[in-house]
């Protein structure tokens, strides 16, 4: 059967108010993709963001979610607690270009922080919604799915930082299938921002990559992920004896 949904995005794009910014010096204005931006379309159905670690990704995604009224930990719009203070400013001065739809749930998953929303899922008393399972009395891997499969509903807004950090390369196969039933059967968006070259060869998806110094589209076949993994997987003895200078033929 073929898929042909193209409903009418939540987020059309982002735009930078630049002209607010007090100093645009310090972090996270003056990362190198973060001081080129100005407006960014966002994908109806996937977009996802690349770079080595410090390009600004996350940075970028958070400041996203926090436009978007998100808990800046992780959580639904509904979520309120505060571990550490540690997102950036760049939210405050990010604006969302929205479309006709609103979406109807939403959540912004961030790895490094999923524990703390475990525990406030616990606090809460709402584990029925996560699965009736603690997300703590479940592997990493396992809470992670459990969030996907029973928490995201359609028509909802999802922006995921690192979602592969707790997923073995097949979960990131069962999640690529999760992806694309709420995107395609659910009129759902998603934003997500990865290194897997797993998780970004989900088809039609816009990429953009924040290295060199800006925010660029590129094709799945052109990002780094695609071509190391490839290359390396080929020819993996030629990179262990270059990284390890060890001779893997004797």
């Amino acid at each position: 059967m073929t898929k042909t949904r193209k409903k009418e995005p939540f987020i059309r794009a982002i735009e930078l108010h630049r002209d607010k910014v007090p100093d645009p010096k310090p972090y996270p204005f003056s990362i190198p993709a973060i001081a080129t931006l100005t407006k960014l379309t966002m994908h109806p159905e996937v977009t996802f963001f690349i770079g080595e670690n410090g390009s600004g990704k996350s940075t970028l995604l958070e400041a996203i979610a926090v436009a978007a009224k998100f808990n800046p930990e992780g959580g639904s719009q509904n979520f309120h607690f505060e571990t550490e203070r540690s997102h950036s400013e760049l939210g405050d001065f990010l604006r969302l270009v929205r479309g006709i739809r609103r979406p109807k749930t939403g959540f912004f998953l961030r790895a490094e922080s999923f524990f703390n929303v475990a525990t406030e899922v616990d606090r809460l008393g709402a584990t029925d919604a996560y699965g009736g399972k603690s997300l703590h009395r479940q592997s990493h891997g396992e809470s992670f799915l459990s969030l996907f499969e029973n928490r995201f509903h359609a028509d909802g807004l999802y922006l995921l930082d690192e979602p592969e950090a707790a997923l073995s390369p097949q979960r990131q196969l069962s999640f690529l299938a999760v992806l694309d039933e709420l995107v395609m059967e659910k009129g759902c968006q998603f934003i997500i921002a990865t290194h897997s070259p797993i998780i970004l060869a989900y088809p039609q998806a816009t990429i953009y990559s924040l290295d060199e110094g800006a925010i660029t589209e590129v094709e799945y076949e052109r990002t780094s992920h695609y071509t190391l993994t490839r290359d390396f997987l080929v020819n993996r003895q030629r990179y262990l004896r270059k990284l390890l200078d060890v001779d893997k033929s004797e």
